[in-house]
Formats: C-alpha cells, structure tokens, sequence
C-alpha cells in the first residue's frame, strides 16, 4: 500500500478554463519548472528536459471530468504514476494532486516532495489569475 498526500489550491478561473490551460504538456515549463525546463512533442510522445534528463510524459486523455491523471517515465525507465484533478468549487476551481510515497523515501524526502508539487500547483494559480 502506498502512502498518499493530496495537495491542493483554490484558483479563481473556472474549472473548465484550469483544465485547459493545465491539461496541455506545452503550459508544464511555466507552472512546473522544477520538473521540466522545456516540453516537445516528438513522434506523438510528449519529452521533456528536466534536470534527471529527458523524461516521457503521457497525460489522460481529453476529458471532460477534470482528470489531469499522468506518467512521467523517467530515464531510468521507471514510471511513476501521478493522479491531478480539476474540479468547480464555486466560481472558481479546485486543483488536486495526489502525491505518492516512494519506496524508501524519507520523511524529508516525502515532504520535500510535496511542498514541490504544492509550489507548482501555486505557479499554475499565479499564472491564471494574473
């Protein structure tokens, strides 16, 4: 069983203009720079430079539910699955993602983890709210 910790942010734009913005790979390099520094599509498979290397992204399809589910594959071939979720929340949006404990992560490597993904989540809510 592994451990999970949803991290979240409230952001002021419908969840239907969030999940446009956020569902293109092409966005990641504004609002995720800790994980990839630039994204292309080659041969129908998104790559990314990150500082691991290159990395393979394959994100959920369209959809309209809000699902932002995707793998990062990274060069050493490992796959790591990330579950994201848009949903409304009044006027405005929600945005979810579950981050998952790696086996024989540390509690600092966990939390370092966490407050990463919570400062992407914050760079997506700076950038659609202007």
């Amino acid at each position: 069983m592994t451990e999970s910790r949803h991290v979240s942010t409230h952001i002021d734009r419908s969840a239907a203009e969030v999940y446009a913005y956020a569902s293109d790979p092409r966005n990641l390099p504004a609002w995720a720079p800790g994980l990839l520094k630039s994204v292309e599509q080659v041969d129908g498979q998104w790559v990314a430079d990150s500082d691991m290397g290159r990395i393979l992204l394959d994100w959920a399809p369209d959809n309209p539910y809000g699902v932002l589910d995707h793998h990062v594959t990274v060069p050493s071939g490992q796959t790591f699955y990330n579950p994201m979720r848009v949903t409304a929340d009044g006027d405005g949006s929600e945005v979810v993602f579950s981050v998952r404990r790696q086996p024989e992560m540390t509690d600092a490597e966990f939390d370092r983890d966490c407050a990463a993904v919570q400062a992407d989540l914050d760079a997506l809510r700076d950038i659609l709210q202007g």
